[in-house]
Parts: C-alpha cells; structure tokens; sequence
C-alpha cells in the first residue's frame, strides 16, 4: 500500500510522468519532495524545510534522462506556461494547475576555477547525477510512476541519524558549487541536522571560493537561512567556518566586541540571540542581525565602562553599503536601515510616555511601527529579570499609549493641518524653501500639541511668519 504521505506526489506528478513514459524517457522525482515525503507527518502534504520558498510553492524538481530539447518539447502544450531560462544548463521550468516544475537532465556538473559560470555534462545515469547533488538528504530519487526509492548515497540513513553529509568528498561538492557552503548553514539551522565533521573541515578549508557566487545568490540563501524558525545554529556555523567573513564581514567582527549592558554575551551572541528571538519576517531578521554592526567602529572606553555611542547611526550606514553590496532591492534596503537607525529610539524616552512623546515616535517609526516595537522588544536578551520585566513593562505602556491616542486622533500618518497650497495662498509664497519651512513649523505644531483646528493653525502660521520676518527679513 502506498502511504497516505506519498499521494500528493502521486497526484501532482501523474500527467507529467505518462507523458514521459510514452516518449521512451525516464522521470524521477528528486531534491526536497522527495525528503519532506519521508519526514511529513500523516497529512501527507509535501511539506517545506524551513526556509525553502520553492516548496512551500508547491515546486517539485524532477530529473530525466531526456535532453532539454527533449523536455522542452513534452511540456509545451502540456503545461499553462513555460520558461527556459536555465535551459542551457539542462532545466526546464514548467506551470501547471497552480504548481510549478523543474525538469532537469540528468548531470554532472563543476565550476570552471575563478568562474561563477558552471561547465554542464548531460548524462543517461541517475546515479552520477544524485552524486553531483549538495547533501545526501537531497540526493534521494522516487521513480515515476514507479516510487521505487533510489537512495545511493545513504539519505535515509542521514536524515534519521539527524547527519548532513555530501554524497561526494566535500571537497568536490562544494567545488562544484561553493554556494553549498552557505546553504549547509540553513540545513543545519532549518532541519536540525548535525554538520560531518569532514563537511565542516571542508568549509574552513575552502571559504575562499565562496567569492566566485554572485552577490545576488549569496543574498538569496542567506535570506532562506534567516526565516527558519531558529538561524543562530546556521550562523555560528557560517561565522566559525570564515564563510561569514567572505560576504558579510560584519558579523565575525562582533565577536570581538564585550557589551557593557549585556554582560553575559560577547555582541555577537547577543546579536544572534536577537535574530532568534524575533519572527520569521525577512527584513525583520535581517534588521535584527545588523542592528548592532556600529558598534566595533564606535567603541570607546570612559570612567573605566565601555561605550558605543551613535553606534545606531553607524550601523545604519554600514547596514545599507553591505545590502547594496548585496544586491538587496532598494525597498528592503530603507526598511532594514530605517529600522536599525531607529532601534535605540524607544529608549531616549525615559520621562514617561507623553502625547507628544508618542506622536513623535510614531511619525519616526511611520509604517515600521509594528516591527521597529517588535525589534526593541527582542533587543532585550538580559539575563537580569528585574531589567526584562522593566522594559517589557515600559514597552507595554507605550503600545496603551499609542492605542489610546490612535482612538482620539490620527497619528499613523501625522502631516500638517495644512497643505502646500493653503500655506502658499495664505502668506502669499511662491514654491520655494520658505513654504517647506512653514510645513515644517506645522508638522512640529501638529505633533506638540495634536490637531488644533483649521482657524487655530491658521493664526500660528500667521504669528510664525510675523516673527520670522521681523528676525530674519523677508523671503
């Protein structure tokens, strides 16, 4: 009897593979379906290992013996849509019903040395291919429609074992691909499996080659590592390997830092101790592994106490040239810096929390409020309880205070009373920086002392404009 975990794959794969069959052609279901149809529970669903997008989409990678011009020519009037971008090294994408599809030939594949680009064999062995796979986990095959389970390389041993193995000598495996370096970081962090010590060895010999991968795939794992449901294992993995050292230097650089207010944690425990703490949202995680890169610039030492001060500012700016280096978009790149320039804010308010207090954190925080509360929250990883419930407590008054003010006035968007053109209109300006002043003015009205009327604000306006003509002369 085919278990009930096995149906899904069953379902999604049936055309696909008949149409194969009849060609003469071989077909296997490879890579993550093929582990997570061993590891899901009773649903059956085809589940995701954390941080793995293609999944979770519903992607199924399939290998054949067919060649690209082969493959190519099954799926066209088979599936909704199709691309052939990765067509020239032997994959075919495919759509259909909602799922999508990668069929590759079956190959051998190495990079040139000091290339990015990969030199591709095809091959007729399904063996050789499983071989030139990134972990043993990966390199399982169902047959189809058979599902007889073709498993070389020990995968079932190593996924119950908890093991993360290459089928090859390291070596070779992360030769063929360093990008398999940084991706073992997420394997270990996401599916909880314990790295071969010759694997790890691999990784503190080789580190070097990972500056062959473009910028763009680097960003793209590191962005899977980030949203498991823990990272830190990965990352110790990357910082201890000298992997970090080669696309974000940063991080190896925190170890070196004590902080004065978390005593217990050098700042690179504490800045991972961060990142697991927050949700599994990207440019949250991302914010909360970078938040404190300032500080080994801003270091300094006074009355005997070590200080970081402004460390938020530059971290802010070392924040957004290593996202650019990166290749980040630059929406992710002013979220993730916003969020570290603003990550000591909560803290300057130290007097209780005043309307004013609140607008002006709010209007700072603008649509980051939610994740900016959420990252001061996490930021909090002392082991002094007395202090843990002090700031919890404090960060619950703030979130009541914005509650009540956001139910007496408008402060998710705060601009002023009035616009550009009434301001003009009234002090009889043409555009220019004397009309930018005047908002300002009002703004800084609106958040001192919350909405005020038409009539009210109008009459400020007018006694600000008197008093900046008689000190400063016309405009």
């Amino acid at each position: 009897m085919i278990p009930a975990r096995i149906h899904p794959l069953l379902d999604a794969t049936a055309e696909l593979a008949a149409r194969f069959a009849e060609a003469g052609h071989r077909l296997y279901l490879v890579g993550g379906s093929v582990r997570d149809a061993i590891t899901s529970g009773a649903n059956g669903a085809p589940g995701a290992p954390e941080g793995d997008d293609r999944a979770a989409e519903h992607d199924y990678d399939l290998t054949t013996d067919a060649r690209p011009d082969e493959i190519e020519a099954l799926v066209t009037g088979w599936a909704d849509a199709v691309w052939l971008q990765g067509k020239r090294f032997g994959t075919v994408g495919a759509a259909k019903g909602g799922r999508r599809y990668e069929i590759t030939t079956h190959r051998a594949e190495v990079y040139v040395p000091e290339s990015r680009k990969p030199d591709v064999v095809f091959g007729d062995s399904l063996e050789v291919d499983l071989s030139r796979r990134d972990f043993t986990v990966n390199a399982m095959a169902l047959s189809l429609p058979g599902l007889e389970l073709i498993d070389p390389h020990g995968g079932l041993t190593d996924l119950a074992a908890g093991r993360l193995r290459t089928p090859l000598d390291p070596h070779v495996s992360f030769a063929d691909d360093p990008l398999r370096m940084l991706r073992a970081a997420r394997f270990v962090a996401g599916l909880g499996l314990a790295p071969d010590e010759g694997l790890v060895a691999a990784m503190r010999e080789m580190h070097e080659r990972l500056r062959i991968v473009a910028a763009e795939r680097l960003r793209d794992e590191l962005d899977k590592l980030l949203v498991v449901d823990r990272p830190s294992p990965g990352l110790w993995l990357v910082v201890d390997t000298g992997l970090a050292a080669e696309f974000l230097p940063e991080l190896p650089a925190l170890a070196l830092e004590q902080d004065p207010v978390h005593r217990h944690k050098d700042v690179l425990a504490h800045t991972l101790a961060v990142v697991d703490k927050t949700g599994p949202d990207r440019l949250l995680r991302l914010a909360a592994l970078l938040h404190d890169v300032g500080k080994p610039r801003t270091r300094s030492f006074a009355s005997g106490a070590v200080t970081f001060h402004h460390h938020e500012v530059v971290g802010a700016r070392m924040a957004r040239d290593r996202m650019v280096a990166l290749r980040y978009p630059t929406d992710d790149v002013e979220t993730v810096v916003r969020l570290v320039e603003l990550h000591l804010r909560f803290h300057t308010y130290r007097l209780g929390w005043t309307d004013k207090a609140v607008r002006r954190y709010v209007r700072d925080a603008g649509p980051l409020l939610d994740r900016l509360n959420e990252l001061t929250r996490c930021d909090c990883t002392t082991r002094n309880a007395a202090k843990a419930r002090a700031l919890a407590k404090r960060m619950d008054e703030l979130e009541r205070r914005i509650e009540e003010l956001r139910s007496q006035e408008e402060i998710d968007a705060i601009r002023p009373e009035l616009d550009g053109r009434q301001v003009m209109d009234q002090l009889g300006l043409p555009p220019g920086p004397a009309v930018g002043d005047a908002l300002g003015f009002l703004l800084e009205l609106r958040i001192e002392e919350g909405p005020l009327g038409e009539a009210e604000v109008r009459r400020r306006l007018a006694d600000w404009w008197r008093d900046r003509q008689a000190t400063a002369g016309p405009a």
